[in-house]
């Protein structure tokens, strides 16, 4: 068995597909809720089933499911409720976390972990080791970086150790275990497959037990010592089906199979082999029942290098050539590497080391690793065959070959291949370089595109300056003497009651008019943008928003002070999140709204939310308005991307990303 292969099997995210038995009852589930949600129910509960509701929508409805979990954060936070607000966003990131849209996920994940630091609720400490838990495992999914990952994890279970909550320690146990086995420090990978041994013995549970016997198994198994893992083995078996889950079966058949194919590797015994066979079986059946694919293909491919290792070729080659065959058509790097690995097997065992070897040179290219000293033996074994088999063809063709007329035309045959690839590849060339050639007109024309909308937004921001300049220090200064002489001359006047009052009415309405022409030099260029920031400026634009009674705007910031950004890029933010805020002032008739910026590794992300009117995204597809013009110029300027989702009666959300 390739430990390669295992490492893939249990490492891969498994994804069960609804069947539609599971989809009539979710829809059950759905249904119920929505009746409940009918009843009288207090305020934290109520928000705990809008957020049930949403996470059963995730399989049945993306845009229920979007819709139902705006729906709960707009009630929790109208209703002040920190602990239910924090366990939506952290629910809610899922889906995104799904559909790879991962700057929005750790967002929300962000805006959990802010809400539960705010909440005194008993249970609020596991939810926040929670959202630590799927920080930790972004580390490891997105970057590969199993070291942090590590980190993370023993945080947490230091956490859940400290609140009692063994299930999850034994979980972290679990996927301690597991990271080590990546890293191929199979000592540690069983320390802690035993530590979570005993987190299961004392719990005592049929599933926790199945689940830690199996992972002991796996390490015995990593380790290379088949023997020592049975009896783990037989233990699973007194606890399998008892509490059924399928990934943790899938992963017990695995251990079993690869266990027995080892223990054939070391004393040939036939009757490891048929047990191997029919533990790949049984997962297989599982996979199948369940619809992961992923397993499915493991276990196919398992069963296929047992039916190779008995000699039953035929039966082995209908398994693998088809897969072969179907990941080289849906281009599935991920597997096929797996795949070409068995059909080299396949070949070698036939004693075709000509094939095996070809085989073997695609599986290599595809291969991201070939670090262990067993595959290189073996490649190194598959290369000396090839050549012993190519010299003794050679030897038989000189031999059978005497005439020189028939070498003569070899040798012509084969110079014509050899210029015919000269050929192709000449063309193919030719061919690249009109790409590339093609590809560099568009990207200058982007680039030619960018500096003149460039000019514009720099044209348009020196304007603006100027023109709050002259209010502020031209205008400005002659309204003000203007004032100061009124002022003075109504001291040397002799004038009647009607024109004093008169006069005081002229001196307030000048007042009126100089405060009104400072918030317009104001709005037109902040002082505070230029002297301490983008942060402090869109602080004090929100605030002056929601002392105007217009709105309630919540501004919220993450990171946005360690930001290091260029004068260009720091009024460009500020103008889209002003524009957003306007639109919501003109078109929305919101009565509250949310603006979110953060900054993370060399990328901003805005997301403003209100709870208006709403309107179908669709028409700003044709929409000429000079707003919706600006920002989404100002957006393509900064090379970014945004999302609009909104209903009508539904509130809006804009969310735009830039890396700068």
């Amino acid at each position: 068995m390739s430990i390669r292969a295992l490492l893939i099997a249990l490492w891969i995210p498994l994804t069960i597909g609804h069947t539609n038995t599971a989809h009539a009852q979710q829809q059950r589930v759905v249904d119920s809720l929505i009746q409940v949600l009918k009843e009288e129910l207090p305020d934290g509960k109520r928000a705990l089933v809008m957020m049930n509701l949403a996470i059963n929508y995730e399989g049945l409805d993306s845009v229920k499911c979007a819709q139902a979990y705006r729906q709960a954060v707009a009630f929790a936070r109208r209703k002040n409720l920190t602990y239910e607000t924090g366990r939506i966003y952290y629910n809610e990131s899922f889906p995104f976390n799904f559909r790879g849209n991962y700057a929005r996920a750790e967002l929300l994940r962000d805006s959990a972990m802010w809400f539960l630091n705010q909440s005194d609720d008993p249970d609020a400490e596991f939810r926040r080791a929670q959202v630590m838990d799927l920080q930790g495992n972004a580390y490891r999914d997105q970057k590969n970086d199993l070291k942090t990952f590590i980190a993370y994890k023993l945080k947490t279970i230091t956490i859940y150790e400290k609140i009692q909550r063994w299930g999850s320690v034994l979980t972290g146990y679990v996927n301690l275990s597991m990271a080590y086995k990546d890293m191929h420090l199979y000592d540690k990978e069983k320390e802690y497959a035993f530590k979570a041994l005993a987190v299961a013995r004392r719990l005592n549970e049929h599933h926790e037990l199945f689940t830690a016997y199996t992972f002991v198994a796996l390490a015995y198994m990593m380790n290379e010592q088949p023997e020592l893992a049975m009896p783990y083995l037989d233990s699973c078996e007194l606890h399998y089906g008892m509490h059924p889950d399928a990934r943790t079966n899938i992963i017990y058949h695995t251990t079993a199979g690869s266990t027995y194919v080892k223990r054939y590797e070391k004393d040939s015994l036939q009757q490891h082999l048929v047990k191997a066979q029919v533990q790949f079986e049984r997962g297989q059946a599982i996979a199948q029942r369940y619809g992961i694919r992923n397993s499915y293909l493991d276990m196919r491919l398992f069963l296929a290098r047992v039916l190779t290792l008995q000699g039953k070729f035929s039966e082995a080659q209908a398994i693998i050539f088809p897969i072969v065959d179907e990941l080289r058509a849906r281009r599935e790097t991920l597997y096929l590497p797996m795949a070409l690995e068995y059909m080299a097997y396949w070949h070698a065992a036939r004693g075709d080391y000509n094939n095996a070897y070809t085989t073997y040179k695609e599986y290599r290219t595809l291969s991201d690793s070939l670090s262990n000293e067993r595959n290189k033996a073996y490649a190194a074994d598959l290369e000396k065959k090839y050549e012993a088999e190519k010299r003794e063809g050679q030897i038989r063709q000189l031999e059978a070959d005497n005439n020189l007329q028939q070498i003569t035309n070899a040798v012509l045959a084969g110079s014509a291949f050899v210029l015919l690839m000269l050929l192709l590849l000449g063309y193919r060339t030719y061919r690249q370089r009109q790409r590339l050639q093609v590809q560099r007109i568009r990207e200058l024309e982007t680039e030619k595109q960018l500096l003149a909308t460039e000019a514009v937004l720099k044209g348009e921001e020196q304007e603006r300056s100027r023109l709050a300049k002259d209010l502020h220090d031209g205008l400005g200064g002659m309204l003000s003497g203007i004032k100061y002489s009124l002022n003075t001359m109504k001291g040397n006047l002799i004038m009647t009651p009607e024109n004093q009052q008169a006069f005081g009415r002229s001196i307030d309405m000048l007042d009126s008019s100089i405060k009104e022409m400072r918030r317009v030099a104001h709005n037109m260029m902040p002082e505070t943008l230029l002297r301490f920031g983008l942060d402090a400026a869109l602080r004090d634009f929100c605030s002056d928003i929601n002392q105007s009674g217009a709105l309630t705007l919540n501004y919220q910031s993450i990171g946005l002070d360690e930001a290091v950004l260029d004068q260009t890029a720091v009024i460009t933010i500020f103008r889209i999140v002003q524009e957003l805020v306007h639109n919501i002032m003109k078109h929305a008739a919101a009565t509250s709204a949310i603006a979110q910026v953060t900054y993370s590794a060399k990328r901003i992300a805005i997301t403003v939310e209100d709870n208006g009117r709403g309107f179908d995204p669709a028409l700003l597809h044709n929409s000429t308005g000079i707003g919706w013009t600006n920002l989404r110029s100002r957006i393509e300027f900064l090379k970014g991307r945004w999302d609009v989702t909104s209903r009508a009666g539904e509130g809006t959300s804009v969310h735009v990303e830039m890396d700068l």
